[in-house]
């Protein structure tokens, strides 16, 4: 297109005929106002994209992390050094940085952990890519040799990685404990971590094989100190709404028979959506009479059945509340969903719609029952529940964002020792893997020739920035301890990584900085895949937003909603 100085010229005008001679009418394919950039300039754009994300969570890596205080557009504060949390509230609107986010979630998905790994590593590999691709190097040259590098890193790790034996249930104990703790090490609870890892791998050890994350609750309680929380095996929650007459309830009951309903249990249930007319007091009277004696017929139906505590999903009214005392039932209405779920999961039973038949098969049991004050709060616990194995975790500490972030690190250590269990292979963290795998490809890619060598050679290097940001954050001098964990892994020293509290290096084996492999394996195969993806797009496409208000064919443009575009 011509520039509108040139237009403006004498000059201008007649050049603009003669091409206008020359050239057929153009094709005009997509809508006004779309924007479209292709080509090499656009890659080098996706990949700076990639490095302000990376840059957003690069601080929170490791033990040393510092912590991002988010507030979204409500005012809510979210304090957090969990990578897919932090990217989640951070709304990316830029198409190729959204590949960054999506590796970062599927990372918490899978594993749990290593969510600022995977992105760091994706945006590193593709720094390292940069000048290659600015020399014009062919992005699907770089894909195949990335590929390559993936599969030969993955299966040094599968080949180095440290099994352990799970016959000796201490030791295996002992191992998920270490897991546990390195996950949490970097996490606002570090200080607590021997307290916490021990309570996490209690919780996952009481659950069945199938280990399902919905049988481990967590509820926090404000106040309190950090090492106050407890785990309680069986259903915990807080106690619901009550209405005048649930104090003269009992508290406490052994063996009880466990009612779980859908079922509201108050007067006004009865009249809904009915008209009645009537001529008399009687009659009128009749109709009530008739609501209290339905209301009556299923309490009655329900202290028949045996049970002596009712949970309902639906309210529970004061007539209701009333009648369950004077017999000495308790009773707790509006409970949430899933706790009622979790309820009969543990203790058996079934949640019944109707009490028409409220036999000892559809009633759940457990050993104890009993409503404890925890800090300001009341709760309903149910222990030794024969049925599922279910644990409850009660979170307590001061401000509500740091229980918040309590949360989202046991979150993380919970699936960490999850896949721990499952993959009984173990690696050292703190860099330690990161390096070895660096040398291990820096050797291989001696041996062959070609572009390849230089592209695997950068995936070495990109390898690097686990171990040079943990550096960074701790405030350490990079260059020198990269330097020295070389010299180290070149003379055979595997399990060499970052020592975070003597500024050096250290086996981190022998200080039992742990993770399960998996974690690892699934880390470099994400950012690799990001990293493959970004580089083979080479055109990007925006649609303009249509307008509501503008006529069709784009005529009213701009005065409606549509965003305006830069051209």
């Amino acid at each position: 297109m011509l520039s509108k100085s040139i237009l403006g010229s004498d000059a201008g005008g007649k050049l603009l005929e003669r091409t206008a001679k020359m050239m057929p009418t153009p094709v005009i394919l997509l809508k006004e106002g779309t924007d479209t950039s292709q080509g090499i300039p656009q890659l080098i754009s996706n990949i700076n994209a990639c490095q302000v994300i990376s840059e957003a969570v690069r601080t929170t890596l490791g033990p040393r992390g510092m912590d991002k205080l988010m507030v979204d557009s409500r005012g809510k504060a979210t304090i957090s050094n969990d990578g897919a949390t932090i990217l989640k509230l951070l709304d990316v609107v830029h198409p190729a940085a959204k590949t960054l986010v999506d590796i970062a979630r599927s990372q918490d998905a899978e594993v749990g952990d290593g969510t600022t790994s995977v992105t760091l590593l994706a945006a590193e590999f593709l720094k390292q890519l940069k000048s290659y691709v600015e020399e014009g190097l062919h992005p699907q040259t770089i894909i195949r040799a990335f590929r390559t590098a993936t599969n030969l890193a993955v299966g040094k790790i599968k080949e180095i990685a440290v099994s352990v034996k799970k016959d000796d249930k201490q030791e295996q104990r002992e191992l998920l404990e270490k897991c546990a703790a390195t996950a949490l090490n970097s996490k606002l609870i570090a200080g607590q971590k021997e307290f916490f890892s021990k309570m996490v791998v209690d919780a996952v050890m009481s659950l069945e094989e199938l280990m399902s994350l919905k049988m481990i609750g967590i509820k926090k309680v404000q106040g309190g100190a950090l090492e106050e929380s407890q785990l309680v095996s069986g259903v915990a929650f807080k106690k619901t709404f009550s209405y005048a007459g649930f104090e003269m309830q009992p508290k406490r009951y052994e063996n009880p028979k466990i009612a779980l309903l859908n079922v509201e249990l108050e007067l006004k249930a009865e009249k809904d959506n009915a008209e009645v007319r009537v001529k008399s007091v009687e009659d009128y009277q009749a109709i009530v009479d008739a609501e209290w004696n339905i209301l009556y017929d299923k309490l009655e139906k329900i202290y028949k059945s045996g049970a002596k505590v009712v949970l309902s999903k639906l309210p529970i009214g004061d007539v209701a509340t009333q009648f369950f005392a004077d017999r000495d039932l308790f009773c707790a209405g509006r409970v949430q969903e899933e706790d009622l779920k979790r309820t009969m999961m543990a203790c058996g039973g079934s949640i019944q719609t109707s009490v028409g038949a409220m036999t000892d098969d559809v009633l759940g049991q457990c050993e104890l029952f009993e409503e404890v004050q925890v800090g300001g709060e009341r709760y309903n616990f149910f222990k030794g529940c024969p049925k599922a194995k279910t644990c409850t975790i009660i979170l307590r500490g001061g401000a509500e964002q740091f229980t918040e972030e309590t949360e989202r690190s046991l979150h993380d250590a919970i699936m960490i020792v999850r896949r721990a269990i499952k993959n009984d292979s173990v690696v050292a963290g703190g860099g330690a893997i990161e390096m070895e795998l660096s040398k291990y490809l820096r050797d291989y890619s001696r041996t062959i020739p070609g572009k390849q060598q230089l592209l695997i050679g950068a995936y070495a290097k990109a390898l690097e920035i686990i171990p040079r940001q943990l550096c960074d954050n701790a405030g350490f001098d990079a260059t020198n301890i990269l330097n020295k964990l070389r010299a180290k892994h070149a003379q055979g020293g595997m399990w060499y990584g970052v020592d975070i509290n003597n500024e050096d290096i250290a086996d981190n084996f022998v200080a039992c900085v742990w993770e399960p492999s998996i974690v690892r394996i699934n880390a470099l195969t994400a950012a690799s895949e990001a990293a493959c993806l970004i580089l083979s797009v080479d055109e990007t496409i925006k649609n303009p937003r249509s307008t509501v208000d503008g006529p069709p064919g784009g005529a009213g443009r701009g005065r409606g909603r549509g965003r305006p575009h830069a051209h």
